[in-house]
């Protein structure tokens, strides 16, 4: 077989929490469809020049913002390519070619490594393609956000191939608070702990040691998590010039203070221009974003909250703390630090930083920034390039010999598990159960029609109870069907349990492998050089669903 192969997104399961919606289909299928809520076509590389000098145009803060950046990447431990494409940003022919997540322990799902190698791709590309401009990689580094349970778990499978979620917990516990940026979380001795559940849940292998090294190396007691992210994953694209930057520091909060100023001196102005998008894009699909009258939180005694407006003040969410909106302009012109966006504002100030020539999205984002078109405008800015970020299953070979086995298509894992069950019985057993019972309904129907006719000439109102007992006798069968499908089960446990195999690694937890394992599983068991091979086999201009057979 190939070592990759392709599918269509519109052949995989529809969602609008995370998964491949119809918007996102039709982005990539039939563009036309929703051109008017993006700024230009990705497909075309020709496309891409002329949108250099528009960006190149509107990226005032260069200076300021490479000075941050040594800073920040010099604690992440970035290469000297890292620093080299630092000092080129300096310069006004040189854009980004943005992405971004949640800075998730131990890298996060596999999609924010499919991000980074997008990214870096699509830039080497760029560069190729133009050479008069310069274009590298930046990942923005989603640590101001709150919500602890989204980044404080690895997926594993374990050695039985049970998908297993690892977590870690400040202070060997589950916080009953706010805890503020997730990214300024300092580790503390129980990521101890975690590392030894972590080795624990993994098999056994000849890299399993070096590997466990190698992130403890980074994930030490008393870093941060955006450090230990960043510094992870420098290690994993060592030079590949990757630039890491983080909002949430004083300077570059400085920089966005206008923004924070225009927020709240004009809402529900951005707020308006979302819903109104909104309204028009549920005519046909559906809005990303719930948006909020107001979007900006507040840090505040360690924690980050949510400002909502009230009659004559302001609120923070779930606090007894009120502000006058006086006291908030003050905030965002003097301490603008304090000051954080929500999902609305953050790709402002992202674009405001950084001279973003593309951004890329997955699935859900490409959904969002179709609601923000009209609010890039709001701030006299040019929405980037949205380009699709690569999405892909890595099926291992001994799993594929499975799949032949039992005469099953990869894609039949992304339904319904019992459907496969069954297919696979079917196949094994020597008595086909649907095929039985289909003949014994078959025949009890045509009994019971011709009981109908006598009957009917006997007394009419006997065609009742005939119905009744037509109607028990069905059931009955159905009963019995399930206990002869569970002892059919039974009796194949042993091909039932490969099956369920594959099924965890291609389907975990009933989603899909990018959304639910961590990198990690597969360095493990294929070494330290697997996300080098991986960006290999990766392709970036295929806009399909890709199959890494590995």
């Amino acid at each position: 077989m190939d070592s990759t192969s392709l599918i269509n997104f519109k052949d995989l399961p529809r969602s609008t929490e995370g998964g491949f919606s119809g918007l996102f289909i039709d982005y990539l299928n039939d563009f036309r469809k929703v051109q008017q809520y993006f700024e230009i076509d990705f497909h075309s590389l020709q496309n891409f020049s002329s949108h250099v000098e528009r960006v190149r145009a509107q990226c005032k803060h260069r200076s300021a913002v490479v000075e941050v950046l040594k800073e920040q990447n010099q604690r992440f431990g970035a290469s000297q390519n890292t620093f080299e494409n630092i000092d080129q940003l300096v310069n006004d022919n040189t854009v980004a070619v943005v992405t971004g997540q949640q800075v998730g322990i131990l890298g996060g799902p596999l999609y924010t490594v499919y991000k980074i190698i997008t990214a870096i791709k699509l830039a080497k590309q760029l560069n190729a393609s133009y050479p008069q401009y310069k274009f590298i990689p930046v990942f923005w580094l989603e640590g101001e956000d709150h919500d602890f349970e989204e980044v404080n778990k690895v997926g594993l499978l374990n050695p039985d191939h049970q998908p297993i979620k690892v977590e870690y917990l400040v202070n060997g516990k589950r916080p009953d608070k706010n805890v503020g940026p997730v990214g300024e979380i300092i580790l503390d001795g129980y990521i101890q702990a975690f590392f030894e559940n972590v080795q624990k849940t993994l098999t056994n292998s000849e890299y399993k040691k070096t590997l466990l090294q190698f992130l403890q190396e980074s994930y030490a007691q008393n870093v941060t998590l955006n450090q230990a992210f960043a510094s992870s994953l420098n290690k994993f694209f060592e030079s590949e010039g990757l630039v890491f930057i983080s909002s949430n520091d004083k300077r570059l909060k400085h920089i966005l203070s206008p923004i924070f100023q225009k927020e709240l001196q004009e809402y529900p102005k951005i707020s308006q221009l979302i819903i109104q998008q909104s309204a028009e894009l549920e005519e046909q699909y559906h809005a990303q974003i719930k948006t909020k009258a107001l979007n900006l939180f507040l840090f505040h005694k360690g924690g980050r909250y949510f400002i909502e407006p009230r009659e004559n003040d302001f609120s923070l969410k779930g606090t007894r703390q009120y502000f006058q909106k006086e006291e908030l302009l003050r905030i965002a012109a003097e301490t603008p630090e304090l000051l954080s966006p929500n999902v609305a504002l953050r790709p402002i100030c992202q674009d405001t930083l950084l001279p973003t020539l593309a951004y890329v999205a997955g699935p859900s984002e490409v959904a969002y920034f179709a609601q923000l078109k009209s609010v890039y405008a709001y701030f006299n800015l040019t929405m980037p390039i949205i380009y699709p970020r690569a999405s892909a299953t890595i099926v291992e070979e001994k799993l594929e010999r499975i799949l032949e086995k039992y005469q099953l298509d990869l894609i039949e894992f992304f339904g319904h598990q019992e459907k496969i069950n069954r297919k696979v019985i079917d196949l094994i057993s020597e008595v086909k159960i649907d095929e039985m019972f289909q003949e014994t309904q078959r025949r009890i129907h045509d009994q019971l029609n011709e009981l109908k006719f006598g009957l009917n000439y006997i007394d009419s109102t006997l065609l009742g109870p005939l119905e009744s007992t037509k109607d028990k006798i069905e059931s009955y069968l159905n009963v019995l069907k399930e206990k002869v499908v569970a002892a059919q089960q039974r009796k194949h446990e042993i091909a039932l349990r490969q099956v369920q195999k594959v099924s965890n690694s291609i389907f975990p937890n009933k989603d899909f492998q990018e959304r639910e394992l961590s990198i990690i599983y597969f360095m493990n068991k294929y070494g330290l050089e697997f996300v080098k091979w991986l960006q290999h086999e990766v392709h970036i201009d295929q806009f399909q669903h890709q199959v890494i057979r590995v």
